[in-house]
């Protein structure tokens, strides 16, 4: 076995379309028998590959599953890189530390079989040497791509013995620098399939869509096995089409409804020979440019879309089709309209179930070089025309097996692989394979090979320039190149990374894409966190990251940055981009409701409009507007309806909601797809009599409240600090040369504040407490002055005022009172924005209302501990704990001033445990309930991997004022 050369596999047949035949398939996965050793060199030849199917296994045998990856299974340890590899660099030798796997299945070939076959593998990691009968096969290169081999005259009806040895790091190893788990083993189908005399190897159906006059056509190319004999037949029953095809050729078909992610339209297809039947799912589709905008069937489209790897928390990366129904159904649901498929060829249902759900698909080649980076991209393989045959295979692979799927509207080259001649030498062959798609690849920003801009993580103020520039006349003197990218449309591959608490300016980035034809929109980074499950000694079940397995190289907790976890439970970034995915923007005002239609290709007759008024948690009436068919990006403008007006009652919040009228593939008639609010809410009612509250119910020394109405508390006090967010441990890309924030606040002492009594007196019939608080060695301050009067047995009013002192060197990442309840929280339920959390750039989703969330619901369950779960908007909470419940209203400023909304963190941790945990599911509660109200808070940016906090969101020192009625009530 040849681990170490610059080329493609040997052996297997040239690649083709995945087909849906009636040929005989037999699957190959199940238990086979196994064995590990820690090097090629240690491999033995010990006739383990040859023909005898009774061939006495030793003790070194086990049994493993296919597909599996073996480091899953009990044989090694999975590691975690994002851009090194963790080996030396030295193409294209593998290190010598580089476990070999020997799989062998023994199996009988029923007689179809025997005429004519071939076996197929459909991802082997990393390199796999395969024989047959003791016959050598050939090798695979390329993970993620389908290597068929030609077993016609090998095969026997009973005994076969199949030996498959696998090697976990091969001269491959260096186009696959993913950013994922190095996960080896056969972990894809292998199947044995049918290759009929006369039947069909090969199809390739362009179809086309010509909206004018809303026609179609099937360019139509069939490869025969072995002697053709009589034509083939072609036939789509329901556009009338039965002809006999010998190669193929172009087929009208007259008029068709197209297909796009908004009508997923298909045509069963079949093309007919006496040996087999092959069926194809046909979408009629144009994708084209035309001045710098990317269209669909001739209307302007705008990519709506995440990038995905493929991740199953026990699995990795074996095919789960409940995970993947999962994953799809999800995206719909909240408004993703586009995958792109991160960085390699998904299995192929993901491809199936995208035409009939409605995705557009960036599918990505298997190839990604970025470890070279590393070292200023010396003998990156892009330039080395050694490694040519490599790329071009890689790029068939892709291109052939899933050429066609509707879905399918770019090929990507691969991904952060430099630049280089042989991206060029793919490019050219794909663009002249397959015309009818573009072509896509971000690592060259001369884009000259290319049909559309792509980048990563461009700032806002790019994404801006790169809009307008198509607006102006390109400058004098501009090169052929220049020109050329300049009449391309714009798409963000990757932008916003939604690592843990993430990501924020997603409504920067959309109101960027409205505004700009040119822009095309772009993919989130990334779907699912990478987490590998575990479980603790407690049972509690929780995941492992990049270190976790004792690598010596690895990226840390940087695989966990999905919009979903492992598991596929939303996170909160998810419902904040279902907002602004969404294809209907409400805006509801005084005496109207503006709804605009962000639909590229259809009306918004498939929605209704629901209308809901509500007051102190009351719904007072529903409704449904009458909207109309309303146009593609055009805006309507409809009065409220006159049943609001006959209520009796003023409502506080109206609500209207677009709904599916019927059910969808991917959803429920009723499901929400869009939503607008007003809210009109009352101030609360301050208590009419007021006193001096007594001294015994606070902290003699700090003079904190520690009692009320026999509810034992501490606080509150003033605090500055948030646990960091990833994002918070990470500078921006646009303060690469600054610390994160971060270490920038535990090095003021953010974290680690002291406060001090400055002053106690009783005025005006109130306690009055001031105090002063500092980081340890600093004289900048935050000066309080709380007043303090009791509004009965079990009830104060606080009225805080909260003054920044001095130069603060530093911006805040809050700015609020901390107080502390004994016993652990049961739960809350509040009036205010829910009920998820959010913050002020990560704020769409949450909606005005009265809401609850039980304690598992308090924090987002990052996987890395860190600050969630604030509750904004809030104006009542009723906090509950093992020994009964504090309630917070904030009271109106008055002529004073003051905010009259906070938000509301409540956790079963301190800030120090989350800050000092790594992992979720070792955090340890205290049994008691800590309770943050926030007056301000600063926005959490994309840091992690983008740009940071906006400077709209970012909070400096600042004064603050806030008023609370805080009452003590049993259970």
């Amino acid at each position: 076995m040849n681990i170490a050369r610059k080329g493609p596999g040997t052996g297997s047949r040239s690649p083709r379309a995945r087909l849906h035949t009636t040929a005989p398939r037999r699957s190959l996965n199940g238990t086979w028998q196994f064995r590990i050793f820690p090097g090629l060199a240690a491999a033995p030849d010990d006739g383990w590959d040859g023909d005898d199917a009774g061939w006495a296994l030793g003790e070194e045998w086990t049994s493993i599953p296919v597909p599996a990856h073996w480091v899953l299974e009990g044989h090694g340890r999975p590691a975690y890189t994002n851009v090194r590899f963790p080996f030396p660099i030295d193409p294209p030798n593998p290190p010598d530390e580089n476990p070999v796997g020997d799989y062998r299945l023994v199996f009988d070939a029923a007689p179809e079989f025997l005429e004519g076959a071939v076996l197929r593998f459909d991802g082997v990691e990393s390199a796999a040497e395969v024989r047959l009968n003791g016959e050598l096969l050939g090798e695979t290169r390329g993970s993620r791509l389908t290597h068929e081999f030609d077993v016609r005259g090998k095969l026997r009806a009973t005994g076969n013995v199949l030996a498959v040895r696998v090697a976990q790091f091969s001269d491959a190893s260096y186009l696959e620098d993913q950013d994922m788990w190095w996960l080896p083993g056969i972990f894809r189908d292998v199947d044995l399939l049918a290759v009929p005399d006369g039947g069909v190897w090969d199809v390739f159906a362009v179809t086309d869509y010509e909206a004018t006059d809303g026609t179609g056509t099937v360019d139509l190319s069939v490869t025969r096995n072995g002697a053709a004999g009589e034509p083939a037949r072609f036939r789509i029953p329901e556009l009338d089409v039965d002809l006999e095809v010998t190669g193929g050729g172009v087929i009208g078909v007259g008029g068709v409804e197209p297909w796009s992610a908004e009508t997923p339209r298909l045509y069963t297809a079949e093309l007919v020979t006496p040996a087999e039947t092959v069926t194809l799912r046909l979408g009629f589709r144009r994708i084209e440019v035309r001045d710098s905008v990317l269209l669909v069937n001739g209307a302007p489209i705008q990519l709506r879309g995440v990038n995905r790897h493929e991740h199953d928390p026990e699995r990795g990366r074996v095919f789960s089709p409940e995970r993947l129904e999962q994953d799809l159904l999800l995206m719909k649901q909240h408004n993703v309209n586009a995958v792109r498929t991160s960085h390699y060829p998904p299995h192929p249902a993901l491809l199936d179930r995208a035409d009939e759900l409605g995705l557009f698909v960036v599918l990505e080649c298997d190839l990604e070089t970025h470890g070279f980076e590393e070292i200023g991209w010396r003998g990156n393989p892009s330039a080395d025309p050694q490694w040519r045959g490599a790329y071009l295979d890689r790029m068939q692979r892709t291109v052939h097996r899933d050429k066609n799927h509707a879905s399918i509207v770019m090929w990507s080259l691969g991904n952060e692989s430099g630049t280089g001649e042989n991206l060029e030498a793919m490019a050219a062959w794909t663009r002249a394979f397959d015309p009818s798609r573009l072509i896509h690849y971000e690592g060259d920003w001369s884009s000259t090979y290319v049909d559309v801009y792509s980048r990563m993580y461009a700032s806002f103020e790019e994404t801006r320039r790169i809009g307008e520039e198509v607006l102006t006349p390109a400058p004098f003197g501009a090169t052929a190149a220049e020109m050329h990218r300049r009449s391309l449309p714009f798409m963000q591959c990757e932008y916003a990374h939604a690592m843990g608490n993430s990501p924020g300016g997603l409504e920067e980035y959309q109101e960027l894409f409205d505004r700009y034809p040119r822009l095309a929109g772009g993919f989130i980074w990334e779907w699912i966190e990478h987490g590998i499950a575990t479980t603790g000694a407690d049972g509690r079940r929780g995941y492992l990251y990049g270190g976790d397995f004792g690598e010596h190289t690895h990226d840390g907790n940087f695989v966990i940055d999905g919009l979903v976890s492992a598991d596929r439970e939303v996170r909160p970034g998810l419902v904040a981009l279902a907002h602004w995915y969404s294809p209907v923007r409400i805006e509801v005002t005084d005496g109207a409701v503006v709804i605009q239609n962000r639909y590229d290709h259809v009306d918004l007759s498939g929605l209704r409009f629901v209308w809901k008024a509500e007051a102190d948690g009351r719904e007072l009436g529903r409704g449904e507007l009458k909207v109309g068919r309303v146009a593609s990006w055009e805006k309507v403008v409809i009065a409220l309806p006159d049943e609001l007006a006959d209520l009796a009652e003023s409502p506080e919040i109206v609500t209207v909601e677009a709904v599916l009228v019927d059910k969808q593939l991917w959803a429920e008639a009723g499901h929400v797809v869009g939503r607008g609010q007003r809210a009109w809410l009352t101030p609360a009612e301050p208590p009419l009599e007021t006193g001096v509250p007594p001294r015994s119910a606070f902290d003699p020394v700090s003079l904190r409240l520690r009692e009320l109405g026999g509810l034992r508390l501490d606080g509150p006090v003033t605090s500055l600090w948030r646990v960091p967010t990833d994002n918070d441990r990470r500078p921006g890309w646009e303060e690469m040369d600054k610390p994160a924030y971060a270490a920038r606040w535990e090095l003021l002492g953010l974290n680690r504040l002291l406060t001090r009594v400055v002053s106690a007196t009783e005025q005006d019939g109130a306690l009055v407490v001031r105090t002063r608080t500092v980081p340890p060695g600093r004289d900048c301050a935050v000066d309080a002055e709380y007043v303090w009067r009791q509004a009965g047995p079990n009830a104060m009013t606080v009225e805080v005022t909260l003054v920044p002192d001095g130069t603060w060197p530093v911006e805040w990442p809050r700015l609020g009172l901390d107080l502390v309840l004994e016993g652990a929280p049961t739960g809350m339920a509040w009036r205010g924005l829910g009920p998820g959390p959010s913050y002020p750039d990560l704020a769409a989703g949450p909606f005005w209302g009265d809401h609850e969330a039980s304690a598992d619901e308090l924090l987002t369950p990052y996987v890395l501990p860190q600050e969630s779960g604030a509750r904004a908007g809030v104006r009542h909470a009723s906090i509950g704990t093992e020994q009964g419940t504090l309630v917070v209203t904030v009271l109106p400023g008055g002529a004073s001033g003051g905010v009259e909304e906070v938000a509301v963190t409540v956790s079963p941790y301190s800030r120090k445990t989350l800050a000092t945990t790594a992992h979720q599911h070792e955090l340890v509660a205290d049994g008691r309930t800590h309770v943050s109200i926030d007056l301000f808070q600063a926005g959490v940016g994309t840091a992690a991997c983008g740009e940071g906090v906006l400077p709209r969101y970012r909070l400096a020192a600042r004064p603050g004022r806030v008023t609370l009625l805080l009452e003590s009530r049993e259970g």
